[in-house]
Parts: structure tokens; sequence; C-alpha cells
């Protein structure tokens, strides 16, 4: 390859990497080409894109970058997933793909400079909530006491204010009201 094309591969690898912490790497030897369309289209949908790469342009390219850890995954047929929301996003679109594509090979994802190796690392991470269930999760816990304590404080308010309506709608009635 002249180096020409390895500096417009490069140039490409760093559009598509701008601004990326969080990636996912798979393999698609074996699928048809078909199949790779139909994954490709399917992944588009939800704004994940999959890129073949070499994979010694993307070590020089993933090198002391918040890709690095995907560096040692680099071996044989590798194409890079990127999602434009989140990896777990696409870690799930991926894993949910495997019934339909089973030679689609998982060779593992980064999220947050950890690295979840493998089939089983990228399962494990479709099960993580992706950053906005995780601040839903959060702003839940932060306000269920407040939530517990308003509850607690309205209770009784609500039982008098029952009380006062009884008595004014016995009131209008001409009714006697007991002390009872």
């Amino acid at each position: 390859m002249s180096k020409t094309v390895k500096s417009m591969l490069m140039r490409d690898y760093t559009a598509r990497s701008a601004g990326v912490n969080d990636a996912m790497l798979i393999s698609i030897r074996g699928m048809k080409a078909i199949d790779t369309t139909k994954l490709r289209t399917k992944l588009r949908k939800s704004n994940i894109k999959v890129t073949v790469i070499r994979n010694s342009l993307a070590r020089k390219q993933f090198s002391g970058g918040p890709l690095a850890n995907l560096e040692k995954l680099l071996t044989g047929p590798s194409a890079l997933v990127i999602s434009q929301t989140s990896v777990v996003e696409a870690a799930r679109a991926i894993v949910e793909s495997l019934k339909d594509f089973p030679t689609l090979e998982l060779k593992g994802a980064v999220l947050d400079g950890t690295l979840f190796e493998g089939k089983k690392g990228v399962e494990e991470l479709s099960k993580f909530p992706t950053r906005e269930e995780a601040v839903g999760q959060n702003l839940t816990l932060i306000v269920s006491p407040g939530r517990k304590l308003m509850a607690q404080i309205k209770g009784p308010g609500s039982s008098v204010a029952g009380l006062v309506k009884a008595i004014e709608t016995k009131l209008e009635a001409g009714e006697a009201i007991s002390k009872n």
C-alpha cells in the first residue's frame, strides 16, 4: 500500500474517531456481503456506524488516545463500531444482532477507558445502563426521600381536610353534627 493511500486512510480514521472515547471492535469474517449490508443498515438506523479498519494503521491512530486499550484486540479482520449516542447502545444492538448473524465475532469494547474483552465482555457491557438511564436512576434516588417526606407531611393534612369537607357537606345539607 502506498504512502499516499495510508495517509488518506489515517485521515479517514482520524475524522471518524474524532471526539470518540468509547467504541467496540467486531469481526465480520465469514459473513456474506448481503448479511454485512443488512447488519450495517440495521445499525445505521440506531446511529451506529461500522467501519472495516486496517489493524496496523488503527494501532497508530489509537495509540495514546482514549481507544488505546483496543490495540491488543487488533488481530485478524477488524471492524470498528462507533455509536453517536453510547457504546452501551451499540453493544446492545450488536448482541441482539448475534441472533440473526451468528458468524459475527465480538472482539471487545472500551467504555471510559475500561476494556471489555471478548463476547463475554461485550455482553456484560450491553447490560450496563446508558448515560441517560444512569442519570434517571440517580435522580430517582435523590428525589425519593423528599417525595416520601412530602407524603408523610401531606398525609395528616389531607385527613384533616377530609374531615372539614365532611363537616361542611353535612352543615350545607342541614344535618346535625354529633360530637362522637
